[in-house]
């Protein structure tokens, strides 16, 4: 599930944050959030607390995310990417790049179309890192394929060129 929903987020954070560091302080607490609630300032002080603050942006096209993601409820992309600016760096962007189709319809985001539009947007929001991926495991629709080591090679040098850490995973 989605953590940033939880309604004491905050102070679950600070609470595993003073657990940490009274048992293990070296080691690092991380958040993995869709980002649909990062326009709570309560979620974004939580976050920046946080040391990996691990927030997902799968592409700049909404068409894209409410046909992939199905987001529920209202969202805002515009407002999602403002607010990752909002972070000030503190943040590490994961991408999921994938290929096929969805109900017949193409989802290819590995090509210049959604990766450069993808990759000023990641510019802009100037992350400490970003982690890209591809499919890992069996999908509802047998139609999605994973995006090859190359694609995602590819990606990491667009990345890199710019001066942002980047990692993929296949």
């Amino acid at each position: 599930g989605e953590p940033s929903l939880h309604p004491d987020f905050l102070n679950i954070v600070k609470d595993t944050i003073e657990l940490r560091n009274s048992i293990c302080p070296k080691a690092k607490v991380a958040v993995l959030s869709n980002s649909t609630m990062i326009h709570k300032q309560s979620v974004r002080d939580a976050l920046m607390l946080v040391d990996d603050n691990i927030l997902k942006l799968d592409t700049s096209a909404l068409s894209y995310i409410e046909l992939v993601n199905r987001p529920t409820g209202h969202y805002d992309l515009g407002q999602i990417i403002e607010d990752m600016k909002s972070f000030n760096g503190h943040i590490i962007i994961q991408t999921m790049f994938m290929k096929g189709t969805f109900n017949g319809i193409d989802v290819d985001n590995t090509g210049d179309d959604y990766v450069l539009p993808w990759l000023n947007i990641v510019k802009e929001i100037a992350p400490q890192q970003v982690m890209i991926y591809t499919i890992d495991r069996e999908t509802p629709d047998q139609d999605l394929k994973k995006a090859t080591h190359q694609e995602l090679d590819s990606i990491v040098d667009l990345l890199e060129a710019e001066g942002i850490k980047a990692t993929a995973s296949y």
